[in-house]
């Protein structure tokens, strides 16, 4: 039998990024493997003018309304204008907004934007980004003992999009290929503060991952090697070697999406500090 999909529109509108939103309704929807959401998303939605344009859109394409908007007066008009059309509508942040009012003890200050806000925590993170693409693929290896995270693992094992995640969440992060019979750079080896942690994935994965890779066509390249699973699994015992050698921890990341990957780092800190 066909496995077909049903199709269903969902919008998001936020007064800020939206970034919330997407997170949300997109873990939400992952549920339900048989309908596939077509995302709408409206950011910065901060005046009335505005909002009207969004409402007639959502109602020439009637669907899940998700929002996140901190101006009252905004969101009454969402909810109303939602039961007019007769689509469902939640806002996202006002149940846990509730929760936290009622813990604390005190209203909340509803800023739009108030995550985005350019503080220490903000320029942190660029700083972490600025770090993390100088440190890309083994460069500038003098200076890794800055680096809060190293990671290490052979081609294919998604040590730069986990790289830049880390960075994303403030997290200074380098990463170093390795290649049986390349000795790794001695600011690897000397570096006392970053915790390295060694990325590895079986041998069919990774032969999966580098045949749909774009291949470079430098004479010293040899396709076959680079893909060959008897190849990629020396390579993988190398790279096991090694770690064990360091008493460097090691993540497979074969079933896990990067977000995954970098949440099992994130809690490897604390644990070996």
């Amino acid at each position: 039998m066909e496995n077909r999909k049903n199709y269903f529109h969902l919008h998001l509108v936020s007064d800020s990024t939206g970034e919330t939103l997407i997170a949300a309704g997109r873990a939400a929807a992952a549920q339900f493997q048989s309908s596939h959401a077509l995302e709408h998303v409206y950011p910065l939605i901060r005046n009335r003018k505005q909002l009207m344009q969004v409402l007639d859109a959502i109602d020439g394409a009637p669907g899940i309304v998700l929002y996140t908007i901190v101006d009252r007066e905004l969101a009454d008009i969402i909810d109303q204008r939602c039961r007019e059309i007769g689509v469902p509508c939640v806002s996202v942040l006002d149940p846990i907004i509730d929760l936290f009012q009622s813990y604390l003890g005190s209203p909340s200050r509803r800023r739009s934007g108030a995550q985005h806000v350019m503080d220490a925590e903000y320029f942190a993170r660029i700083e972490a980004l600025n770090f993390t693409m100088d440190h890309d693929d083994g460069q500038m290896p003098a200076d890794f003992d800055e680096a809060d995270v190293v990671l290490v693992g052979v081609s294919r094992t998604s040590k730069t999009p986990t790289s830049i995640y880390l960075a994303n969440r403030g997290i200074k992060t380098a990463n170093i290929p390795i290649v049986p019979g390349v000795p790794l750079p001695d600011g690897l080896i000397s570096a006392t503060k970053p915790l390295v942690v060694g990325l590895i994935a079986t041998a069919d994965r990774i032969s999966q991952v580098r045949q749909h890779r774009l291949l470079g066509t430098t004479q010293s390249f040899h396709g076959e090697q680079y893909t060959d699973r008897a190849s990629i699994a020396e390579e993988l015992k190398y790279a096991r070697s090694l770690c064990a050698r360091n008493n460097w921890p090691m993540i497979d990341v074969t079933r896990r999406s990067i977000e995954e990957t970098a949440a099992a780092i994130v809690a490897l800190r604390p644990r070996l500090r």
